[in-house]
């Protein structure tokens, strides 16, 4: 699928943007499964936020569990200055995670479309297996940034293995919060890991390196199409800021390491009811 051209880019830049890869049918259907979750999730049973700018302090056994579960976070600004709810339930969800792949079916099966595969292969993996599914919704007006991170921070393996694929549900563009990313920043160091102990409900996210983030000049804005994919190196820095516009940036993210790789024990995504989801 991938050309000698793309393999030098992603080599180089750690990334590549396929322009309407998914077509409007199946962009369709994953935005009614996600609308079905929110639906019969009870907002007054857990209100858990979910927050990338408070050095993850916020993660709890909620978090931890989501996992193996398919599990509804809030975004923190959903809340009024006396703690209520200010919206609607389905303007409040920050993400569904993280096992959704895995127990809905409508996921499943879009995660085992052969384009997936068929890119990791040319990318070299051998025996890609699926960790982690998240549904982002960016909510209008409210939705909060995810400040610059490597994900091989938080998926970690040895040596660091794990691809991330980035669907756009929707238009993405600078207005409503799209994804930046810093071309070759995957040759940088690791900066930071999040290290859960095993049987903890909440981790430490530990310095490594004080590499500074990307400026804005380094910085490259994905504008893209619902329908396109990006997919790019766990350990290239990526961020997407607060989104305040009218209009969400609705967006799926798949995570794949090698089935034979190297899982951290102290990760804190762990799956031992679930096993390996093969692509």
């Amino acid at each position: 699928m991938l050309n000698e051209q793309q393999l030098e880019e992603f080599k180089a830049n750690g990334f590549l943007v396929f322009d309407r890869l998914i077509e409007k049918p199946e962009l369709a259907a994953l935005r009614a499964a996600a609308h079905r979750i929110v639906s019969a999730f009870d907002i007054t049973k857990n209100q858990t936020v979910f927050s990338a700018v408070d050095g993850d302090r916020g993660r709890d056994q909620f978090f931890i569990d989501s996992a193996e579960n398919i599990s509804c976070f809030l975004e923190a600004d959903a809340f009024d200055k006396n703690g209520k709810l200010s919206r609607p339930k389905h303007e409040c969800i920050n993400k569904i995670g993280h096992a959704m792949h895995d127990l809905d079916p409508a996921f499943s099966r879009f995660a085992r479309l052969p384009v997936f595969a068929d890119i990791l292969r040319d990318l070299g993996y051998q025996s890609p297996v699926l960790k982690q599914s998240m549904y982002i919704f960016k909510q209008p007006r409210i939705g909060g940034e995810v400040r610059w991170h490597q994900d091989a921070s938080y998926l970690i393996t040895h040596p660091a293995r794990v691809a991330g694929f980035w669907i756009a549900m929707e238009d993405s563009h600078r207005d409503n919060g799209c994804l930046w990313v810093q071309p070759g920043g995957h040759k940088t160091p690791l900066r930071e890991i999040y290290e859960v102990a095993p049987g903890q409900s909440s981790g430490v996210l530990r310095p490594l390196d004080d590499t500074p983030w990307p400026s804005t000049e380094e910085a490259m804005a994905l504008e893209v199409a619902a329908g396109s994919v990006v997919v790019f190196s766990d350990l290239l820095p990526h961020y997407s800021s607060h989104n305040h516009s009218a209009q969400s940036r609705q967006a799926l993210t798949l995570h794949v390491s090698e089935e034979n790789a190297n899982w951290d024990k102290k990760n804190w995504l762990q799956r031992p009811n679930l096993g390996h989801f093969r692509l």
